[in-house]
Parts: C-alpha cells; structure tokens; sequence
C-alpha cells in the first residue's frame, strides 16, 4: 500500500513518521560518503527538515490515542541501500539515490494532503513538509542538472540524460 492512502490517517502519520526516520538514515549515509561540501551543507539541513516531521507528527499521532514510530523501519533497506549503491558512482550516484529517496517522500506527503479526512491544524503541517521536500527535490534536481554539474566537483562528469 502507498504512504498516504491507508484507510485510517493516524496510520498514515505513523508511516511518514516511519519515512522520515529512513530519510534520516539515507541522508546521514549520504552525508558520510559526500565529496562536495557544498551537497554536505544542503543535505545536512535537508536532515534537519526530516527530523522536525518527525517531532511535528508525533504529537499528531498520540492525538489519536497511538504509539509514534521512534526509528526507522524495514524501509530503510532500500533507503539507504539506494545510497551505498550510488556511491559506487561518486556525489552524482549518492545524489541520485537521493533523488529518488525523495521521490518517495514527496509521493506520500502528496498522498497524505489529498486524503478528505485531514483536520485542518493536520493539513498545516502535512502542507509545510510536502513544501519542504518539493524543496528538497527540486535542489537535488538542480544540482544533478547539466548546467550545474560543477556543484559536484571538476571530477565529475556532466550528467548525460539516457
């Protein structure tokens, strides 16, 4: 099942909650293996965004009368998975599998906002951290774009498209 169409939304807030902790992961896996300091820099406050979810929606979900996730989950297997893999390929493949990795994180807070169930003082804060990881996305596709590959080092060959 997509993050974001469950039937009950306390157990859609528990699964981005779940998300947010695997983009935790990624993005400190991302962060240890990086070249560029100026990606180090973006993804380290992208971090930060993905922890303040978490600290936003635990109080949501313990409305409801539940249990909060505290860590990440079996996802995390391919989160993180997705960045040792791209290391393989320098800051362009770990920014790859980033991309995807938020790919993902987009699809289920735009999931989670479009549920007709949403309180509104919810919908506030599902709104502010799709924003964020629009943001998050957008700067990674900037970065891998052909026009600025130089982000990424002069060791870097220029993105080519397939």
């Amino acid at each position: 099942m997509s993050i974001g169409k469950e039937s009950r939304l306390v157990d859609t807030l528990k699964h981005l909650i779940a998300l947010d902790f695997d983009a935790i992961s990624a993005y400190q896996a991302a962060i240890d293996r990086l070249e560029s300091p100026k990606c180090i820099r973006a993804l380290k406050e992208f971090m930060t965004d993905h922890w303040r979810h978490t600290q936003e929606l635990t109080p949501l979900v313990k409305e409801y009368g539940e249990i909060a996730p505290t860590h990440a989950d079996a996802m995390i297997i391919l989160t993180k998975g997705k960045v040792l893999i791209g290391q393989l390929a320098g800051d362009r493949g770990i920014l790859s599998a980033m991309r995807s990795n938020e790919g993902d994180t987009n699809d289920a807070y735009e999931n989670a906002c479009s549920r007709i169930d949403v309180p509104p003082h919810v919908l506030d804060i599902l709104q502010r951290a799709l924003a964020d990881e629009r943001r998050h996305k957008a700067w990674i596709d900037r970065t891998l774009s052909p026009s600025d590959y130089t982000v990424l080092g002069n060791t870097q060959v220029p993105y080519q498209p397939h």
